[in-house]
Formats: C-alpha cells, structure tokens, sequence
C-alpha cells in the first residue's frame, strides 16, 4: 500500500532514524509547549527551534509550504480582522478605521504558534511512516481500535476520492455537471445529491466486505506472539531529554512570566 505521507520516509536524516517512540514524545511534548506560549520575546527562540529541526529533517521546503498553505488561508480569515477591532491603543487611525497594538500583537502570537505546531507536526509526520507511526500509539497505549479505525480511514479516502471522480466523470459524459456551470449552482443540486447518496452506499457496502475479509483472515483473534521491542540508541533518548528540557523551559519560562 503506496501512502501519501510516506513521500520523504526514506531520507536519512537524523530524525528519521530517531527511535519513533521517543521522536514521538520529544516533538509532542514541544508542540504542547509552543501552543502555550504567551510572551512576544519568546517567539524568536521558539521560530529558531521550529526552523533549526526542520532544516534537521533534510525535508524539502515545497513539502511545508504546500502544507501550510490551505491551513493558512484559513487562520489569516480567523486573524486578519484583530488588529482593527481588539486593543485600546491605537498606531494609526484613519477616520473611522484604526489599528490597535494589541491586536497586532496577538496576530504576529497567533500565526508564530500556529507556524510552529503545524511544522513540528509535518516533521514528526514527513520523517516516520504512517504504518511506524500508528504502531507507536498503539505500543503508547491508543486503543487499537482506534489506531485500526485511522489506517483504514485514511487508506480508502483516496478510493472514495477515486469513485467520486469517476462517477462524475460519467454524469458529464450523460449530460450533467456541465463545465460551463459554477460547482454549487442550484440547478445540479439534485444530482449532487444523487451522487452523494449512492457513494455513501457504495461506500457502507465496500466496508462490509472489507470487514469480512478481514475476518477471514484472522482480524480480531489475539495475537500468538509479540513483535520484538524496538532497539533504544543512546542518542535517542539524549534527543529525548533534550526536547524535554526544552519543552519544559518554554512553558516555565512562559509561565513564571520573565521577560516581562
């Protein structure tokens, strides 16, 4: 099964040889502390760390930028109207309209996080296949209900996806969803719906047999054996206090309020 997270997996970069356990803790643990820092002057070390593991990562710079994108569009309709409307002291004006520091203040705290957790998330996700990787919360203690639920979730989006197109393909070619016409006009509403409807059917039926081929072939018995413990380098549990350390020092530091 060919996923498509697992584009850059095979680079061999240091963090992709980090044990996925502790690489799991250590960047989890700084994306905590990055969501909870609340001082400006905390910003550059927390964007110097944030840069310095994804330069680290050996992962190509379209490989976030193309990630970060539709995030972006989507914060920047959150954010953009603070500056006009939250704060008192105002740094310009302009007849009716003002800009507050304020508000400026917490765009540049807000879009600086969100910058931050979004790309520690894409290393741990871009440097550890996704198969290694649900293993890990498994072995962490996530239900594998859960863990099993995800793979199978993610696995057949790209079939749904795949129908989908192939079902409009053949609505055009009978006349329908024109390409002279908007997406959401009001006149394809009832094919949209149509076309809805017998893919969640189709969908709700391929589970079924999924599900019973899985059966078959042994899902939900207990395991005879364990797969063998993973080996620990003393170079990963280093990486792992150091990130813990780290962690701990923003929210300490955020939380005591030095700087201020």
């Amino acid at each position: 099964m060919t996923l498509v997270v697992d584009s850059y997996v095979e680079r061999d970069s240091w963090l992709h040889m980090w044990e996925p356990r502790c690489k799991l803790i250590g960047l989890m643990s700084l994306v905590f502390a990055f969501a909870f820092v609340q001082d400006l002057w905390l910003l550059l070390p927390m964007l110097l760390v944030t840069i310095t593991l994804y330069k680290i990562s050996k992962l190509p710079i379209s490989f976030l930028l193309q990630r970060l994108r539709y995030p972006s569009f989507f914060l920047l309709g959150i954010v953009a109207l603070l500056p006009f409307f939250s704060g008192r002291t105002i740094i310009w004006q302009w007849g009716w309209l003002s800009i507050y520091r304020e508000g400026c203040e917490s765009v540049v705290l807000i879009a600086s996080r969100f910058f931050s957790v979004l790309t520690i998330a894409l290393i741990l996700t871009g440097t550890t296949p996704f198969l290694t990787l649900l293993q890990t919360l498994r072995s962490l203690g996530l239900s594998p209900i859960l863990t099993d639920m995800t793979l199978l979730t993610y696995r057949y989006l790209h079939d749904i996806a795949g129908n989908f197109a192939t079902m409009r393909t053949a609505m055009r070619l009978r006349g329908g969803d024109r390409r002279g016409q908007p997406w959401f006009h009001w006149q394809l509403l009832p094919q949209f719906a149509i076309l809805t409807g017998t893919l969640l059917i189709r969908s709700y039926e391929q589970s079924e047999r999924v599900y019973q081929a899985m059966r078959l072939r042994g899902y939900g018995l207990p395991k005879q054996s364990g797969s063998p413990e993973p080996a620990h380098g003393r170079g990963s549990f280093i990486a792992l206090g150091v990130s813990l350390v780290v962690a701990a020092g923003f929210v300490l530091v955020g939380h005591g309020g030095w700087g201020r």
